[in-house]
């Protein structure tokens, strides 16, 4: 991984842009660990971080401590954000352990956290809905993490 990174951002020499991966509950990067440590192996000014929290909470724990979770990963990742996604997910009470991604606000994702945790780094990052069906739906999560932004 870290080998094909550098040959990708060496061949290209971005100028204006950043390759980053989106974080992953079943490979690499998948915590603020893991993510620092490409940073530092990859050591390529133009490789940065992308944040999907919903696909890091891979646990019943990390899904009631999310908020914790949101805020190691940007205090450790925080000047190589360059993108989020958002959505949410939902613990379900099938045996066994069963995370659904829903439509943020439908889920227990900390969105309060997240958005002030962002907010912290003090410059503009895109955050991207994902995975909805309809415009409509669209615009629910977007109205939603609006009103939650506001708030704060």
């Amino acid at each position: 991984m870290v080998d094909s990174i550098r040959e990708i951002i060496d061949a290209v020499k971005p100028q204006n842009t950043f390759f980053t991966l989106e974080t992953m509950p079943w490979i690499f990067p998948d915590t603020a660990d893991s993510y620092l440590a490409l940073l530092n192996a990859i050591d390529r000014k133009a490789f940065a971080v992308h944040f999907d929290p919903v696909n890091l909470i891979t646990s019943p724990k990390v899904y009631y401590q999310n908020g914790t979770m949101i805020k190691e990963f940007i205090t450790k990742l925080g000047p190589y954000i360059k993108s989020c996604h958002a959505k949410d997910i939902k613990l379900n009470s099938k045996f066994t352990v069963h995370l659904d991604e829903v439509m943020p606000g439908m889920g227990g994702l900390d969105y309060p956290v997240f958005l002030r945790e962002l907010n912290k780094l003090d410059r503009e990052i895109p955050i991207i809905l994902e995975h909805l069906t309809t415009k409509e739906e669209y615009k629910i999560a977007a109205d939603f993490i609006r009103k939650i932004a506001s708030r704060l």
